[in-house]
């Protein structure tokens, strides 16, 4: 586990989109593993500059996006889905047939994640997978728990993951109380995982996943186990450390 110590967010979000920038590089075919929330939204834009500026295209990238919430259509402006377009997928020359969430609305929960599973595996495996690191300790929508779920799977979300995602929607009734979310196997399986990490309120559960046991009562603490983990955090985020 590599961590980077970087100033600010902005400096952040430079570092995010250079590593992810060199994997396109590397491997213009490649396939991302992608996040939503605040910590990538800079990354994203600093991401979508660079191929203004011609230094990278998303052309032949396939992407799998961690997570989306169970009920929410592609178009509402809360879905994950419409997150990746706006910040990401519709600035760029990435083919839109080629990127991947969870279908929000599949009622069945079992066929949703059947499905899912079926396209991580057609995708032939994640070389870069980017995450952020929740509250609580959550990657994805994979929850604080007594044991690490393996596979994709229906979340009911805990209260601080309602708290947190309140500020996007009018009030906390109107947030879903369930997500589908890819599973450990697939984000344990990526060749590279990128950790952004920014905040003072996120300095104890960083300290807590870099230096704590392995346990599922710290979700992101399993990341431990991989062999090929950078983690980027601004100076408020790393403060324990």
């Amino acid at each position: 586990m590599v961590i980077k110590k970087v100033t600010d967010y902005e400096e952040l979000s430079k570092k995010g989109a250079q590593f992810i920038a060199a994997q396109i590089i590397m491997k213009p075919n490649c396939v991302l593993g992608l996040a939503t929330g605040g910590s990538p939204v800079g990354t994203y834009q600093r991401l979508i500059k660079a191929y203004q500026d011609g230094s990278i295209s998303f052309k032949d990238i396939t992407s799998v996006n961690l997570d989306e919430y169970k009920g929410l259509d592609g178009t509402h402006p809360q879905s994950y889905r419409y997150f990746m377009n706006t910040n990401l997928f519709d600035h760029v020359d990435i083919v839109k047939e080629n990127t991947y969430l969870p279908d929000g609305l599949e009622p069945d929960s079992e066929k949703a994640c059947t499905d899912y599973e079926a396209i991580i595996d057609g995708v032939g495996g994640i070389d870069l997978q980017l995450l952020g690191l929740g509250h609580n300790g959550h990657i994805g929508f994979n929850e604080p728990n007594t044991v690490f779920e393996k596979n994709t799977h229906c979340v009911e979300l805990t209260q601080s993951t309602i708290d947190a995602n309140t500020r996007y929607f009018n009030s906390s009734d109107e947030v879903p109380r369930q997500a589908y979310t890819m599973g450990y196997r697939g984000i344990l399986s990526a060749k590279k995982i990128l950790v952004l990490v920014s905040g003072s309120a996120k300095a104890s559960i960083l300290a807590q996943v870099v230096n704590g046991p392995i346990t599922p009562e710290v979700p992101a603490s399993i990341l431990q186990l991989h062999p090929d983990v950078t983690i980027i955090a601004d100076a408020e985020a790393a403060a324990l450390l």
